[in-house]
């Protein structure tokens, strides 16, 4: 089932992307400019790119309509209003599933599914990996 990962630009979205990909998932990289080298890089091992202002909630959901799983890198938002415009947008795209990873929104509309990943202090393959056994789940 495809599965967005908002922030994906930044190493640990990177990192992600990458584990997300050999279980055959359509893998949707949203990043901020395609042409920096994360959004090349992305794009050159098999991910969608998706480009995209992460402070204009209509973006993300543009991004996020038809996908299963939304992963959202909380550290990577500009700011904290930022989050609860990517949950307004996820659950607005008809997202069934969404992992915060580093924190979820205060407030915000609920995906039907919701899981937080901590982050901090953690190795990005742990974390990675986290995620992917998480979007495996039949439900959470």
């Amino acid at each position: 089932m495809p599965v967005i990962v908002v922030g994906a630009g930044c190493p640990l979205g990177k990192a992600v992307v990458e584990a997300l990909q050999p279980h055959l998932r359509e893998v949707r990289a949203f990043v901020a400019d395609a042409a920096a080298p994360a959004g090349a890089a992305l794009r050159a091992a098999g991910a969608r790119v998706a480009i995209g202002d992460p402070a204009d909630a209509s973006h993300v959901a543009a991004a996020a309509d038809g996908a299963f799983t939304a992963v959202l890198l909380a550290d990577e938002a500009p700011s904290p209003g930022a989050l609860r415009g990517w949950a307004e947008a996820v659950a607005e795209a008809g997202v069934t599933r969404s992992l915060w990873v580093g924190g979820a929104p205060d407030e915000g509309p609920p995906t039907p599914e919701s899981a937080e990943v901590a982050a901090a202090g953690r190795p990005l393959g742990e974390v990675a990996a986290e995620v992917v056994a998480l979007d495996d789940r039949a439900a959470l």
